[in-house]
Parts: C-alpha cells; sequence; structure tokens
C-alpha cells in the first residue's frame, strides 16, 4: 500500500481538519501496525485477534457516536477511517463496521441505560468483541423470513434457531441476536458468551475475507435473562437500521481497495518493461487506468455526498443503497482491471490486488447483494415494489 492517495479532483480541500486528522491517524496505524500482518495472516485464514482492542483504543468503533465513549467525529471522518482499514483489508474495515456500525449501534440505539452501562465501555475499548447475528441460512436477501424464536419463560427467554454467516460468532463476548418473540415480531436479544444451549463454528475453506472470522451458530433452548432483551427494539426496522450505518462504512471503505488496486498497477505499469518501454505507455493500459481513476473519484465524491447528507439528517436510505451498490461494483471492477494489468503476478499474493478481488466479492454479496439494491432504489423511484417475484 503506497502513502499517497488518489484525489483528482481536490477532494483533500472539502475536509475539515478534524476529518483529515481521523483518516490520517488510521493510515498511520495501518502502514506501522497492520501492514506486516496481512499476508501471514491471510495465507494462515485468522484475524490478528491483538489489533482489535488497538482499534477501539484509536477510536475506530462507532466512531460518528457522541456518546457512551466514541469518538464523535463526523460521518465523513468515520468513512475516511473505514477507507483507510479497508486499503489494508476488507476483512479489517468488517471489524470495525461489525463491532461498531452492527454492535454498538444496535445497543446503542435499543438498549436501555443499565444495558448501555453494561457492554458498551467493554465493545468500545474493543476489550470485549461483539458480533450482530441477523442472517440465517435460508434467509439472506429476506430476513425478514427469519425462524428463530425467542419464548419468554419466567424471568428468561429461550432461544431456538440458527444463523449463519456471522462475524466474530464463535468468540463473541456480545452476541446481538435478532429472533422472533411470542408475538411474532421481531426483537433483538444479547447472548452473552458461554450462554448455555449456545454452540458455534467457523466456516472454512473460504477463498475471500480469509482475514475475517466467519461463523454459523445454533440455539438450542439457549437461555437468556429476560433483561437481555433490547426493550426498544421492535420490529425489522430496528437490524436494518443499523445496517444503514454499516453501508454508508463499506461505500467509503471500498474506495480503500480500489485506490489501492488503482496505485499498485499504476507502479506495476511504469516499472514493467515489454516491446522496449514500459507497459504504462500502451494506449489499452492507460484505458484500464483512466477508467479506474475516473470511476474512484466519481465513488470519492458520492460517498463525500452521501455523509454531508446523513451530517444533516437529510440522507434517505435507498441513497446509502446507492453508494453501497455503485461503489462496491466499481471497486471489483477495479480490482479485476488491476489484476489484468499485473499479469501472471496479480493472481500471487507478492501484490494486493488478488486479496482485494477476492475479498471484494464477498462484500458485494453482504449487507444486500447488488440486485436487492437495484430493487430498493428502484421501488425509490418508481414507487413500486419489485421484491417477491
Amino acid at each position: 500500500m503506497t502513502t499517497t492517495s488518489l484525489d483528482y479532483y481536490g477532494i483533500e480541500e472539502l475536509l475539515t481538519d478534524e476529518e483529515r486528522a481521523a483518516r490520517d491517524r488510521a493510515r498511520l496505524f495501518v502502514q506501522e501496525e497492520v501492514l506486516s500482518e496481512i499476508v501471514p495472516c491471510h495465507r494462515a485464514a485468522k484475524f490478528p485477534e491483538h489489533l482489535t482492542p488497538r482499534m477501539g483504543a484509536l477510536g475506530f468503533y462507532a466512531p460518528y457516536l457522541k456518546e457512551d465513549g466514541c469518538a464523535g467525529v463526523s460521518y465523513t471522518a468515520y468513512g475516511l477511517i473505514m477507507q483507510e482499514l479497508e486499503r489494508a483489508d476488507s476483512g479489517l474495515r468488517s471489524l470495525a463496521s461489525v463491532q461498531g456500525a452492527l454492535v454498538i449501534q444496535a445497543i446503542h440505539s435499543f438498549g436501555s441505560s443499565e444495558q448501555h452501562a453494561r457492554w458498551l465501555p467493554g465493545l468500545v475499548s474493543g476489550e470485549r468483541v461483539g458480533c450482530f447475528a441477523l442472517t440465517e441460512h435460508g434467509h439472506g436477501s429476506d430476513p425478514g423470513g427469519m425462524e428463530t424464536y425467542a419464548t419468554r419463560n419466567g424471568d428468561r427467554y429461550i432461544l431456538n434457531g440458527s444463523k449463519c454467516w456471522i462475524g466474530n460468532a464463535s468468540i463473541a463476548d456480545v452476541k446481538v441476536v435478532w429472533a422472533k418473540d411470542d408475538d411474532g415480531r421481531i426483537s433483538g436479544f444479547v447472548v452473552e458468551k458461554d450462554a448455555p444451549g449456545f454452540r458455534a463454528r467457523d466456516i472454512e475453506g473460504k477463498f475471500s475475507l480469509r482475514m475475517s472470522r466467519t461463523s454459523e451458530c445454533w440455539f438450542e433452548n439457549c437461555r437468556i435473562p429476560a433483561e437481555n432483551r433490547l426493550p426498544n427494539a421492535s420490529g425489522l426496522k430496528a437490524p436494518l437500521s443499523c445496517l444503514l450505518y454499516a453501508r454508508t462504512g463499506i461505500a467509503w471503505g471500498v474506495i480503500g481497495a480500489a485506490i489501492d488496486c488503482y496505485e499498485t498497477a499504476l507502479a506495476y505499469a511504469k516499472s514493467r518493461e515489454q516491446f522496449g518501454r514500459p507497459i504504462a505507455g500502451f494506449q489499452l493500459v492507460q484505458q484500464k487506468l483512466v477508467w479506474m481513476a475516473q470511476e474512484i473519484t466519481k465513488a470519492q465524491l458520492l460517498a463525500l455526498r452521501l455523509t454531508r447528507l446523513m451530517e444533516t439528517g437529510a440522507a434517505r436510505p435507498a441513497q446509502i443503497s446507492l453508494a453501497k451498490r455503485n461503489n462496491v461494483w466499481m471497486s471489483l471492477q477495479c480490482a479485476r482491471k488491476a489484476r489484468d494489468i499485473l499479469g501472471a503476478t496479480g493472481i500471487t499474493d507478492s501484490h494486493s490486488v488478488i486479496r482485494h478481488l477476492m475479498n471484494l466479492e464477498s462484500v458485494t454479496t453482504y449487507e444486500g447483494t447488488h440486485d436487492i439494491h437495484t430493487l430498493i432504489i428502484g421501488r425509490d423511484i418508481t414507487g413500486l415494489n419489485a421484491f417477491g417475484g
């Protein structure tokens, strides 16, 4: 990863000093503490878990929140932090997204003051690991069809069901679990570590997001205290509202992956000679590089406008879908073009491009696939719902 960053339209001038400082802090962290870890951790399919509390100490979890010990920076600063983390690896940004925009956000938004005091300090500091259990084996794009249930039994709830593709579920101290209550309404529950009736296993054989620990988990008469129910979470809108913050982080984060692919390809094209001159001097290579610079610039402007709208409270969910849909697609295409420019060496981890390419295949699927976001935007602009056939 290079120390510079593509800024073709002078977006730097549109940032505040606080936003630049937040970005630079994340960039320095990545350069000094992360980059040397990535290739060995990717090969071993392990996350460098000592970085979890380190990112908490730097204020990277839900940094846009101003309460509960969070950093209290702008949404744009949050996006820039995610950008720098994903320049390193999507798994690093995913950890920050799950811990902050999903777990901390859910407890912050829907928990009681007692629950805030009980769980948030450890999550914000990174001393405790969280997970957000929404997706099920048979219900990915349709989470409202979930089959996990929580039945009230005296002073406890009993959970039964399963979840899949849940980041860090096997090691999480604090699991935010979404289940249907006795009235069939989706509600949020916190399942703490070692709760009886809970088990999880990590998913093996992943070629994508290898630095992320991803699990499937089961609740078999899992008993939790009744006070672990999030009192203000009612209906599917509750978990989906958390996804809005995470999708915003993705829209910014993938720009970092795209920039790293672009700058890696550019440097390689300038140094690689064929037919007596650098391949950067050939028209088809320049065409790919120009496309990448163009689309990254458009994605930067789109993401910046989105977070500025969020800072005034004016952003709509469909606008977040547009940014997630466009920017992930853009980043994946950049990774493919960069891999092409690198030729045979592009398939090895001597360069970051193939790792970004594989990671982005996951990012384009989770938190709303490209097609699902297409339907969200389509419903918004036509007023007609195309979901469900």
